[in-house]
């Protein structure tokens, strides 16, 4: 595993030093990372179309953050992909993930949304990355808990859809030798194990389709989050290195009541303020051979962003682990043959 490492999204703005790729790369090498996760819909730190067409743009930016002591881990379409299946119900907020010219023009939008997205494929192998964070985006979630009732065959054709939209995405990305990382997350198709495996069986197991794990989505939904690494371990591809807790009580439970973040009975929290249990998460993923990185998102109803950044970096680095070469007890040990393997087991002549 390598790490850590911070996803920027959440820091980038208007504001130095989070304002240009070399200002903001510098703030987060002082901290201690070593990587960053690159959001590519912020035009101030990269250029999408341009990195997908230019090595010697990449190479720019590569060096930019090279001298700043980092390196970048993966870019993300999370926007993007969120456009790419989007309900008409959400049009009017999902606009804002596009450019003015796009809005109140939905088939335009989704266009230039996998457009985006077999860009990223191209820029992600420029920068030499192997796997790319994005969102399934959503055509059932209005039906996740519903009534009046699903009408038999909805769901089976939300997936075969969703697999129509994604696979020439999917097919580029393959092409690149890029995985596209879905972030199982409510909000979209894709949110738990059983939907994702919905996905890869209507998209043949495309060897490219794989998941972003975050285990503060798990917490929220009260799912198995160690457990899980058990089951898809050989499909994930990217970490987000992200708390939460979930403390119901006699008024409200998962579902948050349409509170704010800090009502809900379930919060994103900074590294080490949440329930999440990242002994266990990062013991699995050693476990398993987990080789990517470990991304610090930063998502907290309370601690603010520069805190939680501060305190992220030694956070992950502490729970890293340097997989054993050796067993403990190999210096009690001692040289055997099949004749000694015989006598303690009590058996032979």
């Amino acid at each position: 595993m390598k790490g850590p490492a911070i996803f920027l999204a959440q820091f980038a703005g208007a504001q130095a030093p989070f304002n240009t790729l070399d200002a903001i790369t510098r703030y987060m090498g002082g901290l201690g990372y070593k990587g960053v996760q690159l959001p590519t819909w912020d035009s101030r730190l990269i250029d999408l179309a341009l990195a997908a067409e230019s090595q010697d743009y990449v190479d720019e930016l590569k060096g930019i953050c090279a001298e700043n002591g980092v390196e970048v881990t993966e870019l993300s379409t999370h926007l993007q992909g969120q456009l790419v299946a989007a309900h008409p119900a959400y049009d009017v907020l999902l606009d804002g993930f596009a450019p003015p010219v796009l809005h109140n023009n939905p088939v335009a939008r989704t266009e230039w949304a996998v457009e985006q997205t077999k860009l990223a494929a191209k820029a992600s192998r420029r920068f030499g990355c192997t796997a790319h964070a994005t969102f399934s985006g959503a055509l059932m979630w209005h039906m996740v808990y519903p009534w009046p009732q699903r009408p038999a065959g909805l769901v089976e054709e939300g997936f075969a859809e969703l697999a129509r939209r994604w696979r020439p995405i999917l097919d580029v990305f393959d092409d690149n030798g890029v995985d596209v990382a879905y972030e199982l997350h409510p909000g979209e198709d894709l949110h738990d194990g059983v939907t994702f495996e919905r996905f890869l069986a209507a998209v043949d197991n495309h060897p490219r389709a794989n998941i972003l794990y975050d285990p503060s989505h798990f917490l929220l939904q009260q799912l198995d989050y160690l457990q899980f690494i058990d089951f898809y371990h050989d499909r994930i591809k990217c970490f987000h290195v992200k708390d939460a807790e979930f403390r119901p009580n006699g008024r409200a439970g998962v579902y948050g009541s349409y509170s704010g973040w800090t009502e809900r009975p379930g919060r994103f929290r900074s590294l080490g303020d949440g329930q999440v249990d990242f002994t266990g998460i990062f013991t699995r993923l050693t476990h398993h051979g987990y080789d990517g990185w470990a991304v610090l998102e930063w998502e907290c109803a309370y601690k603010h962003p520069e805190q939680g950044a501060a305190e992220g970096a030694p956070f992950i680095t502490r729970h890293m682990i340097r997989k054993a070469e050796k067993a403990f007890d190999d210096f009690a040990g001692t040289e055997t043959d099949r004749g000694v393997l015989h006598k303690l087991l009590g058996i032979g002549g």
